[in-house]
């Protein structure tokens, strides 16, 4: 999580705190260390947030101290409602989750009116879409992405066959009817297209590919290698 996001989070926390709450149980909270929520608590106090308390003590925040709400107009909101309701199409549960947070996290600093824009039921996404991941574990997918972490799966093709591989991966693409891991396959030598639904293993090998990781996500997209069909 980025700082400025846990500044954000720690103010969300202190301002529906009802006692006050200990450095230890705001870490608990943000996923972090102890250390990490004093020298926030004093970037926080440094910024004329109102919070009292000390370390040792605990924190908690004077009344009436509230964020400018989120200006959004109608339209605006209407696509935050669908695109995050899209989500439920991705089977992808940890996005739905995030979808789900960010969603109450909206509302919560929204103007009372467009509040109730997002929560009025107005408009409705189906749940039609892609199949359960099944074995996948999407956010270890999307965190090897995002790390550029080497990744070993077993894997089983459109006619049943099953293999053992070692990928770069370089996306997830979410279609309407399937989830797809983009990657560099060492086995092919080749950029290879993953269904997550097939993957029937997936771990980290602990090993990184920062070093290739530009170039290689370069050529994917010069070469825009995007069809779902185009799986090993």
């Amino acid at each position: 999580m980025r700082r400025a996001d846990r500044l954000f989070e720690l103010i969300q926390i202190l301002r529906r705190a009802r006692t006050t709450l200990t450095a230890a149980q705001l870490a608990e909270r943000l996923e972090v260390t102890p250390r990490t929520v004093y020298r926030d608590m004093a970037a926080l106090i440094a910024m004329r947030v109102p919070v009292e308390g000390a370390a040792g003590v605990g924190y908690i925040m004077r009344p009436g101290y509230d964020l400018p709400p989120l200006m959004f107009d109608h339209e605006e909101i209407e696509a935050i409602v669908v695109g995050l309701e899209l989500l439920r199409r991705t089977s992808d549960k940890g996005l739905q989750a995030a979808a789900k947070r960010v969603t109450a996290k909206i509302a919560d600093v929204l103007p009372d009116p467009r509040e109730a824009d997002m929560a009025d039921g107005r408009f409705v996404v189906s749940r039609f879409g892609a199949p359960d991941p099944g074995a996948a574990d999407m956010g270890m997918l999307r965190a090897a992405v995002r790390g550029d972490r080497q990744l070993a799966i077993d894997y089983r093709d459109e006619k049943g066959d099953a293999s053992h591989r070692t990928v770069l991966p370089l996306a997830v693409i979410y279609y309407t009817e399937v989830t797809v891991l983009a990657a560099w396959c060492e086995l092919r030598q080749g950029f290879r297209h993953f269904r997550a639904d097939r993957i029937i293993t997936c771990q980290e090998t602990g090993e990184t590919f920062s070093d290739r990781a530009e170039d290689l996500r370069r050529v994917w997209n010069e070469q825009l290698i995007m069809p779902h069909d185009a799986v090993p």
